[in-house]
């Protein structure tokens, strides 16, 4: 079966094409390359044997997204491509409406004219805002405090509503927390184009010698050692969680929401810990002051898709660590090398 995977040249893209192809499927791959590199679709190949088409295109050409719709047979779309830094959207909050929530009209106008009716969608824990009760489960109350998370947020009503008006779509959204890690081969990995704005690659590149220390953005939250609490999770188990929506909801019609993530939160400073440990040195870092659209702590319930996707995240925040150590020390310089 022929998926077409947009952003499936990113971080999460290229490893869930590197699930699909695992699992049988055909990715097919549209990337704008605005955060990604063709390199990783290489890695790909040499992965799993078979190199994914790759189309260089950007989601506000709905012409050429039609056009690959039909001529590559597409059954099926997995939507990566947007816009990803909760600071950034801050500073930046046009870019990010216009990326995120026009490009997916785009797609789904897309695949309306097309006839694909098969979508899966790239949706955030920050869609829960500053949860008053945790875990928070695919039912809490959904109210984003960052342009991000509300782009995330407009996205799932958009869904919602297109399944009301035309219930012959089969729509899944996956609300993932905080993805990590890398291919154990490090071969694919976390490539951040400037500086990272996320912890874990933030970290890797201190490791490497790129950045000075780790800033650990705020020491007073109401968290057991003051600093911000995450569900992080193995990028790796977010992509077979990608096959097993797929696998469990082609052509099952309706809105199918799922958490991923491990239903553990650990701390900024444990993940800190950990990583040292997985490169074996003391790690420089400095507490400065909290970031805009920061939430104190987050984490999943994830019942839901143990129970219909027969999913759960299975590897530890070790080997999150070690994979991404792995393949940061490889990579120092990330695809550019």
């Amino acid at each position: 079966m022929n998926v077409l995977v947009t952003g499936g040249a990113g971080y999460i893209g290229s490893l869930t094409c590197v699930s699909l192809i695992e699992s049988g499927y055909t990715p097919v791959i549209l990337d704008n390359l605005s955060n990604s590199k063709l390199a990783a679709v290489e890695a790909i190949g040499s992965l799993t044997g078979k190199t994914p088409e790759c189309h260089v295109g950007d989601i506000g050409d709905i012409a050429l997204m039609v056009e690959l719709l039909r001529s590559r047979k597409i059954e099926s779309v997995i939507h990566f491509a947007g816009k990803k830094a909760v600071s950034e959207s801050v500073s930046k909050p046009l870019d990010y409406y216009r990326n995120n929530v026009t490009g997916t009209l785009n797609l789904l106008a897309a695949m309306q004219e097309a006839g694909v009716r098969d979508f899966i969608f790239s949706s955030s824990a920050t869609v829960y805002g500053e949860p008053k009760q945790m875990p928070v489960t695919e039912n809490s109350p959904r109210s984003a405090v960052s342009p991000y998370g509300r782009t995330k947020l407009m996205i799932e009503h958009i869904l919602e509503d297109l399944a009301r008006a035309e219930p012959d779509w089969s729509l899944t959204i996956l609300r993932y927390f905080n993805p990590v890690g890398a291919h154990p081969s490090g071969r694919i990995g976390e490539d951040s184009q400037g500086v990272p704005n996320n912890l874990m690659p933030y970290l890797a590149q201190v490791a490497v010698g790129r950045r000075d220390y780790l800033p650990i953005f705020g020491g007073d939250y109401p968290t057991p050692d003051g600093t911000a609490v995450r569900d992080y999770v193995h990028v790796l188990d977010v992509a077979e969680g990608h096959v097993a929506a797929l696998r469990t909801h082609k052509g099952q019609v309706g809105v199918h929401t799922y958490n991923l993530g491990t239903g553990q939160g650990r701390s900024v400073l444990e993940l800190f810990t950990a990583f040292s440990h997985a490169c074996g040195r003391n790690l420089p870092s400095r507490l400065v002051e909290r970031r805009p659209g920061d939430i104190a702590a987050i984490w999943a319930e994830i019942s839901k898709a143990e129970r219909q996707l027969n999913w759960r995240a299975r590897r530890s925040l070790d080997e999150m660590c070690q994979d991404t150590w792995r393949w940061q020390s490889a990579n120092p310089d990330g695809y550019r090398a």
